[in-house]
Parts: structure tokens; C-alpha cells; sequence
């Protein structure tokens, strides 16, 4: 959104500094005027970088389909513009693991806190978390800590836009096992970003709960779409339990029934099998 060039810089400078593969960063600013540059560091004149500017904010899903539609890789990678890649054998590690599975359609990575924190436990997306440093199977990713192929990305469908903020992840994960792919946490795939909390987003909770209800119209059969959303209504009354909080999550909440969720998409119960046996079914 071009508030942070320092820390752009750095993410830019880690991505063109991987070794033994060939790097294309597309660079969206998203809610930008047409005339804006990223900042005066260097890194922004290398040849390898395009600019991509959004007049308007059209939110995280669309800004990273825009990127997707002006790239040419075969190995999709996002990365917010407050995180970096320590390791300049990233790039090789995600080419070497895609190559060795045709079936492996998304990796996502660890994320490690630069202070050297035990790092947030939404950033590992298994139910139970364990061990971060152990690698699975999972059932989702983080949106701004992964690679995928651009073959699993298309047969999902792309992010979906209408979401803007909150569980597009979900979405094109959920299509992306259904169209047969598989996706790993990979321990060994680490990026660093700062320990900060998803709430500090004032529309956190109404995008939260409004998303949820989308996801569950979108992608579940009605069976498991009812248990899903009444799941998570019990799971955030017991979580949050703050009134300030719960009001717009049921604002949302309501608002997803009320409002078109985009087209309706629902996965097969073998997919949803395949969900529950790497350990999350599709009901939490």
C-alpha cells in the first residue's frame, strides 16, 4: 500500500537474492496513484521487478490475483511487504520439492519472529500445532507465507475477491485438494516477519465471521456447511466472549447469509475425507 518502503525493500532484496532459479518479482501496489514509485532504495531499478499500480485498495485476494495475472512462473510465491526470506536457497528448496511430488499443489511456510519470539500459533495451520519445526500435511496455508503452482492455483480458481480480508486462503485451498492437489506445512521453507496481531485490523472480526459463512456457502455440502458455521459461532462465543468484539463478528455473521457469496463450488465428500484424514475435516 506503499506505507512501509524500508520494509519493502528488504522483501524485494530477498526475493531477487535467491540462488540457482530464475526470479520475477511482481510488485502491486494496491490503492496507489497511477504516477506512485516504491521508495528511492536501489532494489526497485532492477529489471526483474514490475510495477503493477491499483488506484484503488481492491484488498489482499484481488491484489494478489492482479500480481498472478502479470506473472510468468510457473511456481507462484506471495509475500507481504513486511516479511523476508533469511535464506537464499529458499527459491531452489520449493523448486526441488515441487518437482519430486506432482501431487504437492501448496507449501506453507514457517514463519519465524526476527526477535526471536515462539512466534504466533495461527502461523501453523494444523489444529493441533505441536511442534513448529515439524512438517505436514495440512488443509490450509498463509496467504502471504507460501508457493503454490500455478496449475493448482488456476484449477482452484484463482483467490476470491469478494472476501478482501480474511480466509481467501481457505477458499482456494478447499478447491485446490478438490482438484486433487495436496498441501504441506514445510518447516524447512521459513520466512521472517514481526509478531503482530490480526486484530489490530478494525474490520478483523465482521470480515472474520462474514468470510467464514462464504466459505461454508461456497465450497461445503449443506450438511457440512450447517456444521461448520455453527462450529464456529460456539468456537468464537468461547473464545472472545468480549461484547465490543462479538457485535460486529455477528454483524458479519449475518451479513453472510444476507449478502451473495460468489459462485457455489462445494467439494466432494472424498475431498472432504481426504481434509478430515490430514487432520482437519472440514467442520472447524
Amino acid at each position: 500500500m506503499g506505507n512501509r518502503p524500508a520494509e519493502l525493500a528488504r522483501a524485494v532484496r530477498s526475493a531477487l537474492a535467491q540462488e540457482d532459479v530464475d526470479i520475477e518479482v511482481i510488485l502491486v501496489g494496491n490503492g496507489v496513484p497511477g504516477d506512485w514509485w516504491p521508495g528511492d532504495d536501489e532494489v526497485f531499478e532492477d529489471k526483474r521487478v514490475k510495477l503493477v499500480h491499483l488506484p484503488r485498495n481492491l484488498g489482499i485476494p484481488a491484489g494478489r490475483n492482479r500480481g498472478v495475472a502479470e506473472s510468468a512462473g510457473e511456481i507462484l510465491v506471495f509475500l507481504d511487504d513486511d516479511g523476508w526470506y533469511e535464506s537464499t536457497r529458499l527459491g531452489a528448496h520449493l523448486r526441488d520439492r515441487f518437482a519430486a511430488d506432482p501431487s504437492l499443489g501448496i507449501i506453507s511456510f514457517r514463519v519465524r519472529d526476527p526477535e526471536g519470539g515462539p512466534g504466533e500459533r495461527r502461523h501453523v495451520p494444523r489444529l493441533r500445532v505441536g511442534d513448529p519445526g515439524r512438517s505436514s500435511e495440512v488443509t490450509t496455508f498463509l496467504g502471504g507465507a507460501c508457493a503454490m503452482r500455478r496449475a493448482a492455483f488456476d484449477a482452484a480458481g484463482g483467490l476470491p475477491e469478494d472476501f478482501f480480508y480474511a480466509h481467501e486462503e481457505i477458499d482456494l485451498g478447499w478447491q485446490a485438494i478438490n482438484a486433487g492437489y495436496r498441501i504441506m506445512y514445510d518447516a524447512e521453507a521459513v520466512m521472517m516477519h514481526p509478531a503482530v496481531l490480526p486484530t489490530r485490523h478494525e474490520m478483523f472480526y465482521r470480515f472474520n465471521a462474514r468470510n467464514r459463512v462464504w466459505l461454508a456457502r461456497r465450497n461445503l455440502p449443506w450438511p457440512l456447511g450447517l456444521v461448520y458455521c455453527a462450529v464456529w459461532v460456539a468456537l468464537t462465543v468461547l473464545r472472545v466472549r468480549r461484547p465490543a468484539a462479538l457485535k460486529p463478528w455477528f454483524k458479519g455473521f449475518a451479513e453472510g447469509w444476507r449478502r451473495p457469496a460468489g459462485p457455489r463450488r462445494p467439494i466432494s465428500w472424498r475431498a472432504a475425507w481426504r481434509m478430515t484424514l490430514a487432520g482437519r475435516p472440514p467442520i472447524i
